[in-house]
């Protein structure tokens, strides 16, 4: 009998999450609204969040280990609670004098809050759903996440628009206020795994085991951690960085067509996201490779339409599918490489090595983000030099990684049927 995706405690953590979502992404809207109003630069918020987001990086694999140790539930009531009482302390305290120096206090404490939650809450996920409905489980989260993504900026302009930076931020508290309610009402059943020595030997012990697994018992989730990373690394660039660049700078086109251009994606990745769950129990793991390569042939047209001698509205037409198609394709990649690693990783390692991932796709989206920033400025005129090799790029990751994907999908078939 097939297992029902929606237990009671899957439920609470999906409201749970679109709740903490919501409010950080409407958080984060008027925040950078009221710096670019405050210092009439972009780049200050920018600065501030590419400064919060060196904490997660480093903290994350000790999310891990406190996920892999302690009661879940009771660390995401606690962080979501810390959020909470952060922006709301934030929100009370702020004023003109000391505004910037709050909002980046306030940024790089969320920041570390969420290298400690966010191992935790991917590491409950196998304990609530097994087998397939891990992956349609890890779809839903992703819609959820687009969605958010989608309604909050809107939601947030309004809102900010209306009263101000200050009742946005006694909002977004209250969001997760409400979060960590729900998630009182988890039932995971885990028990905290009490070390006999001391901290510091418990931490060293910890990256030892999580290491020689990753090295010795499961190489195979090294290499998609790689696979993904450099996924990210070219598709998470090309995507911040030249999305925003083509519209604005190189069609000449004004906010409006961004702003369409950026709802578009929310939608495409709503539409993976639901595809990845449709298409669990059909797409096998030995056939991954096609999603990915399919993210490198969406950007060839892309580059080859400036190529050809079209206006800017047929530009704008086929550069905005083409990334729509390779949004659908990563978020469905996504769902199923993540679904793979916690299918593949025992219990009292799954924290650690969901922090791992974290912390490698933290690292490869600035990378690329950096590096398609200067590549752009350095190709403005001839643009094609930048999508066209993007995509060839992919493919081939794609096209080279067919071997590692029928191998796992062989290995996996070996555990299921022994």
């Amino acid at each position: 009998m097939r297992q029902r995706l929606f237990t009671k405690n899957f439920t609470l953590l999906v409201l749970g999450q679109a709740s903490s979502l919501f409010g950080n992404y409407i958080l984060r809207l008027a925040l950078s609204m009221y710096v670019l109003e405050m210092t009439g630069r972009a780049a200050v918020f920018a600065g501030i969040l590419s400064m919060a987001m060196v904490p997660a990086i480093l903290l994350s694999p000790f999310g891990g280990i406190l996920a892999d140790r302690a009661d879940r539930r009771n660390i995401m009531v606690a962080l979501d609670t810390l959020a909470g009482t952060s922006v709301f302390c934030a929100a009370f305290f702020l004023s003109g004098a000391n505004a910037l120096t709050a909002i980046a206090v306030l940024l790089i404490s969320l920041s570390v809050l969420g290298a400690f939650e966010t191992p935790v809450v991917q590491a409950c996920i196998p304990g609530m759903l097994a087998g397939d409905n891990m992956i349609r489980g890890n779809a839903v989260v992703n819609q959820v996440a687009s969605v958010s993504y989608l309604t909050a900026p809107f939601l947030g302009g309004i809102l900010y628009a209306a009263v101000g930076l200050k009742p946005v931020m006694y909002a977004s508290a209250a969001c997760f206020f409400l979060t960590a309610l729900l998630e009182c009402f988890i039932k995971l059943g885990d028990q905290p795994r009490v070390y006999p020595g001391s901290i510091l030997s418990m931490v060293k012990n910890d990256f030892k085991d999580s290491f020689r697994f990753l090295v010795k018992e499961q190489p195979e989730i090294i290499k998609l951690l790689f696979l993904v990373a450099l996924s990210r690394f070219f598709v998470m660039g090309v995507t911040l960085v030249g999305l925003p660049f083509l519209v604005r700078t190189v069609l000449g086109l004004d906010a409006k067509y961004y702003g369409g251009a950026e709802s578009a994606m929310a939608v495409a990745a709503i539409l993976g996201s639901v595809a990845a769950g449709l298409l669990t129990g059909r797409l096998k793991t030995g056939r991954l490779w096609i999603v990915l390569a399919a993210m490198g042939v969406c950007l060839l047209p892309a580059g080859a339409i400036f190529l050809l001698p079209s206006g800017v509205a047929v530009r704008y037409g086929v550069n905005l599918a083409a990334f729509c198609g390779m949004q659908v394709a990563i978020s469905i990649f996504s769902v199923f490489a993540v679904s793979m690693i916690q299918q593949n990783t025992p219990d009292h390692l799954i924290g650690k090595v969901m922090a791992y991932t974290s912390a490698i796709t933290l690292c490869a989206q600035p990378a690329g983000q950096l590096a398609y920033g200067f590549w752009f400025d350095g190709f403005r005129e001839t643009i094609s030099l930048v999508l066209i090799p993007t995509g060839l790029a992919v493919c081939m990751t794609g096209l080279a990684g067919a071997g590692f994907f029928r191998r796992m999908e062989a290995r996996q078939s070996q555990r299921d049927n022994p």
